[in-house]
């Protein structure tokens, strides 16, 4: 790899460090919050699942959803708590207590050091309803949604900045579904009237729910004809598995990730020249993750007790190869840093999730939990351009994928970090940089996430099976450094002034 301090792709965004919690499964009662759990604090928030997301340093968490959303009412989530009404979530067929809503959260993502990214309704809703929300949570006072917060107890506002235009909205299985023209005339009417609440907010317009859906590139382009003037990202979701077991081509996923960004980007530019708009639109990639593993887990569970509340729904166990795929994907979303400014990995807390918990009992973190921290903790300030060269590989779904992903970083004092990914899985590989654009450096230091079964997982019980080490480092010699990276790991690092 080459690297120069000049040749940047731009600042990145902490934001694309992003997760998620929708009101889904466990991820809300029985994940954050559980009042008799032994760690609760005086909000019935579990402290053990505060600190390990403190530690994960997640700058924006997405809430309530979701599909979750769009049937959503956001007047239910506010005022006493005895007289919420509880709801049939039609999307995850359970029940929702509404015992967390809009204050709670907004006090649990301060207490986690987050900010919160909320998502209007836009299935069985519209503008009226996204206008008033945001008069709730950022008008100072003197309105009846603005007073009506004061008298729930929140004085000042609850400054919400960020805010999703519905969720999924080209999906038949979402409700509410709309055409691109549809969606595109709600999603533009939606934002106008939040905006002219606070002009101060920024909104993300729903983009194809996956890759490959048949209106995929057509519902990009329809939408934001109707609404590129009044939003600021279009939201990518997209999800990888491994249901055949092919290590190879499972790790070479992030090539579809990186072309799916790069389409995205094409339709964004060419709806912006129609227009002659001044202004760029920016992508908020605001779900990602591997999902497979709790597919049939979850049809058992909904035999079991349909419209139970918070039932034990997608949660994967995720393992060593579901480490890799993610840290070369926070590699992909750092090489478009200049364009991918949100990103939320969906989701937080045992919805497939980097973290875990039992009911009562301890919380842990999955294998995915540490490219997220290293990512988050070092991968500021500058995301450099990096000249790579790589011995390939080709398999059923790709052709050259190089055995090293790789990109790296520099913070405002000038510190190098270098993020590595190894997909080979016969052999260590040497991995040279020339750093001499740089001047004075030293070898800080090297973590190393490596385990000699990529199925390895974490549990409660053994919950530093698959956990990052120090490596051995590197050789730092007139500019030149060199790292033997061991097969099949995720590599962190970093060089000081």
């Amino acid at each position: 790899m080459i690297l120069d301090k000049d040749y940047a792709i731009g600042q990145i965004d902490p934001r694309i460090y992003g997760s998620f919690i929708e009101h889904l499964g466990r991820a809300v009662y029985g994940g954050i919050y559980e009042p008799d759990h032994p760690t609760a604090d005086e909000n019935g928030f579990r402290t053990d699942v505060i600190d390990l997301v403190k530690k994960l340093g997640v700058p924006v968490v997405r809430y309530p959803g979701g599909n979750f959303v769009s049937g959503f009412n956001w007047e239910d989530s506010i005022g006493p708590r005895d007289q919420r009404p509880k709801r049939l979530d039609l999307a995850w067929s359970t029940t929702e207590t509404n015992e967390v809503g809009l204050h709670e959260f907004c006090s649990w993502a301060k207490k986690a050091d987050s900010q919160v990214m909320y998502a209007v309704n836009l299935g069985t809703r519209g503008a009226d309803e996204a206008r008033q929300v945001v008069e709730y949570a950022n008008h100072k006072g003197g309105s009846y949604w603005s007073d009506l917060r004061i008298k729930n107890g929140a004085k000042d506002p609850l400054d919400i900045r960020l805010w999703c235009l519905g969720n999924e909205m080209d999906g038949p299985w979402q409700i509410g579904h709309k055409t691109a023209y549809e969606y595109g005339r709600i999603a533009n009417e939606a934002a106008k009237v939040m905006k002219w609440v606070d002009p101060t907010i920024e909104c993300v317009a729903c983009g194809s729910a996956a890759h490959d859906m048949p209106t995929y590139g057509a519902w990009e382009y329809e939408m934001l004809n109707e609404c590129y003037d009044n939003v600021d990202y279009v939201s990518l979701h997209r999800y990888y598995g491994n249901p055949t077991n092919d290590t190879p081509g499972f790790l070479a996923r992030n090539m579809d990730l990186d072309a799916f960004i790069k389409e995205v980007i094409s339709i964004c530019d060419c709806v912006r020249g129609r227009k002659h708009a001044k202004k760029q639109l920016n992508l908020s990639f605001d779900e990602w993750n591997v999902w497979y593993h709790s597919n049939q887990q979850d049809q058992e569970v909904w035999k079991a007790d349909k419209w139970g509340r918070a039932l034990p729904l997608l949660e994967d166990v995720y393992n060593f190869e579901d480490a890799l795929l993610c840290g070369s994907m926070l590699i992909t979303f750092l090489r478009n840093a200049d364009r991918v400014k949100v990103a939320c990995l969906a989701q937080l807390v045992n919805v497939i999730a980097p973290i875990m918990t039992r009911n009562g009992g301890g919380a842990w973190a999955q294998t995915i939990y540490w490219p997220l921290m290293h990512a988050s903790k070092y991968g500021r300030g500058t995301a450099l351009r990096p000249i790579v060269n790589s011995p390939v590989y080709d398999c059923r779904d790709y052709e050259k994928v190089p055995y090293i992903e790789a990109t790296a970083t520099m913070d405002d004092a000038g510190n190098v970090t270098i993020f590595a990914v190894n997909r080979d899985s016969e052999d260590d590989i040497e991995f040279s940089c020339d750093l001499r654009a740089f001047g004075e450096l030293k070898t800080g230091e090297h973590i190393l996430l490596h385990h000699d079964d990529v199925k390895a997982v974490n549990t409660e019980s053994d919950p530093d099976n698959v956990k990052p080490v120090s490596g051995k480092g590197g050789k730092l010699d007139g500019g030149m450094f060199t790292v033997v990276l061991p097969k099949l790991s995720w590599n962190v690092i970093r060089l000081v002034k």
